[in-house]
């Protein structure tokens, strides 16, 4: 067969792609800050433990809970050196309610993925979520970026259905992917591609303008 009538992908354009920066984004009703744990450190511990719904949000993560702040703090020491993941504290009405982050991040490929993602009990079913993963997004995609993955355990329902609800797209399970916690994981696999963002965008955003009007924003 002549290798010219063989199917190929699209060409794709030249760009240079930097990583994300190291700099806060700021939305309406979050403050995604880059962790700084002599900050942040108290607010998390409070945010993530001391009840039983805040316990069960460790479940599918690699890490916590964490038997006391102490323990908690040291663990956050580690991350502000970190560039992948490149960890924020997402901080609503001054106080840190959770953590997200960019990783796996390939500027050469232009794609990379939002994860470690956790909200405590009271920033459950907020604006939290869907503004900290808009304002990433948004930042990414307009830096040149291609693609932004969201993967987490098979069996995390909610993260799955946060997922579809941002309007990432299922592509798949990756089965014995990793061993967490001592436990098999399979990986649930979702993505957004840069021709869909524009979309997304718009029905996020029009999402959040709505949340601001009945919360009597300007």
């Amino acid at each position: 067969m002549d290798p010219s009538e063989l199917p190929v992908g699209e060409p794709v354009p030249e760009l240079e792609v930097a990583r994300p920066p190291r700099t806060a984004l700021e939305g309406s009703f979050v403050m995604l800050e880059p962790i700084d744990p002599a900050r942040h450190a108290e607010g998390l511990f409070e945010a993530g433990h001391g009840s039983a719904a805040a316990d069960a949000l460790w479940t599918y993560m690699p890490y916590g809970p964490f038997p006391d702040l102490a323990a908690m703090r040291v663990w956050l020491d580690t991350l502000p050196g970190s560039t992948d993941p490149m960890f924020f504290a997402v901080v609503r009405a001054g106080s840190p309610v959770g953590m997200t982050s960019y990783l796996n991040i390939d500027p050469t490929m232009r794609r990379l993925e939002l994860g470690h993602i956790w909200f405590g009990p009271r920033a459950q079913r907020t604006e939290a979520n869907t503004e900290s993963a808009f304002l990433m997004l948004d930042r990414a995609f307009e830096d040149g970026y291609r693609r932004a993955e969201w993967k987490c355990d098979a069996y995390n329902a909610r993260s799955r259905a946060a997922a579809e609800r941002l309007g990432f797209t299922f592509e798949g399970v990756f089965r014995r992917h990793m061993i967490v916690k001592g436990r098999n994981r399979d990986t649930a696999w979702f993505s957004i591609v840069d021709a869909e963002w524009p979309a997304v965008r718009e029905r996020l955003a029009s999402w959040l303008e709505a949340r601001r009007r009945d919360a009597g924003m300007p």
